[in-house]
């Protein structure tokens, strides 16, 4: 039988309801006595590492995560993280970037309901989780939701209420849990590589949101307080009129200082392709700008907080680095 590390970090699965609305309050034991029937499952041991909602998370807290899976790598067959679905698909996706070619199963998990009420997604969330990270095929960051199995940088929570909270974006779901078994569509592949921990990311980000007559005295601001800008445009992707000048002016200061700019876009599907339209084309060239292209919003983010971190990196190495797949996060760069 498999042994299952399950690491509790709060988030509406664990929260209790109190006079200022819920809030986290439940521990892992705690969880676990909602699902008894998986104890025919796997054997499972608790870590609970904090107790917050998931709107509070930062890096810092991606790295406790990381490091706990580090130091139980070799004590266990697989992890089960229970996570508030706020910020849930940026941690899936800095997950990913944090531990790579794993060959063990780091499955995040969460509801759109408390364990603790009567109705609650939270109970068949919680069990396919185990039944998925006991699975002898099972490995790397992926998020089990919703009787779905969602690889770690393809997720976006499209729904706020609703128990099919999670989308995978531009990706196909690899596996559904069907009748406690997992139903693969996707084969996987093991890795040959030996597993690698990152520690650090860095938060010297920002995303800009192009609005319909933006104003360019934000760039200014922007370029000065963060090392690297994610530009969300509209479509495949541009630079509107009204901020061209100044982006023109800000990135000849700053394109040579360590300073990135990336380019996305507000559509979830189907990604950017700068090179369409005339507004993209010749900003994209005269700056060699990065383009997310497919990538969700939240691996962009999450990867390039990565990136930074990473000694003796360029400009040109950053890029290169960008376009490199991690965890099938990037397929269409053209």
């Amino acid at each position: 039988m498999k042994r299952i590390l399950m690491i509790g970090t709060g988030g509406t699965i664990a929260s209790r309801q109190t006079e200022q609305g819920l809030a986290p309050g439940l521990t892992t034991e705690e969880l676990l006595s909602y699902i008894p029937e998986v104890a025919n499952v796997c054997e499972i041991h608790t870590k609970q590492i904090m107790n917050v909602d998931s709107t509070n998370i930062t890096p810092e807290h991606w790295r406790m995560m990381v490091e706990t899976i580090e130091q139980n790598y070799y004590s266990y067959d697989g992890f089960v993280i229970a996570h508030g679905t706020d910020t849930l698909a940026y941690t899936a996706a800095a997950l990913s970037y944090m531990i790579q070619n794993s060959a063990k199963p780091v499955v995040i998990t969460g509801a759109q309901k408390p364990i603790n009420m009567v109705v609650t997604d939270a109970k068949t969330n919680l069990l396919d989780s185990f039944v998925y990270a006991a699975d002898d095929d099972s490995q790397d960051v992926n998020i089990v939701f919703d009787g779905k199995v969602i690889v770690g940088t393809r997720a976006k929570k499209e729904r706020a209420k609703s128990y099919n909270a999670f989308s995978s974006i531009n990706f196909p779901y690899p596996a559904v849990i069907q009748d406690h078994r997992v139903i693969r569509y996707i084969p996987t592949m093991p890795y040959r590589k030996r597993v690698e921990f990152y520690h650090e990311m860095k938060n010297s980000i920002c995303v800009m949101k192009m609005v319909p007559g933006v104003k360019p005295e934000l760039l200014s601001y922007l370029f000065a307080n963060y090392d690297c800008i994610v530009l969300e445009s509209f479509g495949v992707g541009g630079i509107p009129a009204s901020i061209v000048e100044e982006f023109y002016h800000q990135m000849e200061e700053w394109h040579e200082k360590g300073k990135y700019v990336v380019m996305a876009t507000q559509v979830a599907n189907e990604g950017s392709n700068m090179e369409v339209y005339e507004v993209g084309q010749k900003v994209k060239k005269d700056f060699n700008l990065i383009e997310a292209y497919d990538m969700t919003l939240e691996a962009t983010i999450t990867k390039m907080m990565w990136l930074m971190t990473l000694p003796d990196m360029d400009y040109k190495k950053i890029q290169e680095a960008f376009y490199r797949t991690v965890n099938h996060d990037i397929l269409l760069t053209r």
